[in-house]
């Protein structure tokens, strides 16, 4: 589809769909211009899925992926900061949970990686594809690998190789 009519599409979403994603949003309890602004960080949330486009016929999906992250990003809404009430509790028992953890930060870059990693191991092949699963993702060794799909271990290394090609360029594209 060309970004044209992808764009027509999401304007359609958007008048169709706009005022019960904003009851969705009013219902988790957010006031109108909160509810307005999680409906409309949910399309952007929605846009930036690798498998948005791929939605573009199916409109019901459509609408209910919208109306699961609008659900989501009302409540996130609710629970920031700004708006939450302090726990009372031990401090120093938040402490040692968090000196061991990642930063928000960091999660969500490993997040935005791996949901960048799937989209382009879907533009693979079937059979790549399943080689990148079981190798890089499942952690099989290449014989274990060929031996469940059929193949030679040397016709897996060289796939493997072809396909680590295909999602480095598509990574950098996305980039």
């Amino acid at each position: 589809m060309s970004d044209k009519g992808f764009l027509s599409w999401v304007t359609r979403l958007v008048l169709l769909h706009r005022r019960d994603l904003l009851g969705v949003a009013r219902h988790q309890g957010l006031a109108a211009e909160d509810a307005l602004d999680a409906v409309q960080q949910a399309f952007v949330t929605f846009l930036r899925l690798p498998h948005a486009r791929a939605l573009t016929d199916e409109e019901e999906d459509s609408r209910k992926l919208l109306t699961v992250l609008v659900r989501n990003e009302a409540r996130n809404g609710r629970r920031r900061h700004h708006r939450s009430r302090p726990h009372l509790g031990a401090p120093a028992a938040l402490e040692e949970l968090d000196a061991g953890a990642p930063s928000v930060e960091a999660l969500i870059t490993a997040a935005e990686a791996h949901v960048t990693a799937l989209g382009c191991i879907d533009r693979l092949g079937e059979v790549q594809a399943r080689v990148v699963t079981l190798r890089l993702l499942d952690e099989l060794p290449g014989e274990a690998v060929a031996e469940q799909l059929g193949l030679t271990a040397n016709h897996v290394a060289v796939l493997l190789h072809r396909a680590k090609q295909q999602l480095r360029e598509c990574i950098d594209e996305r980039a």
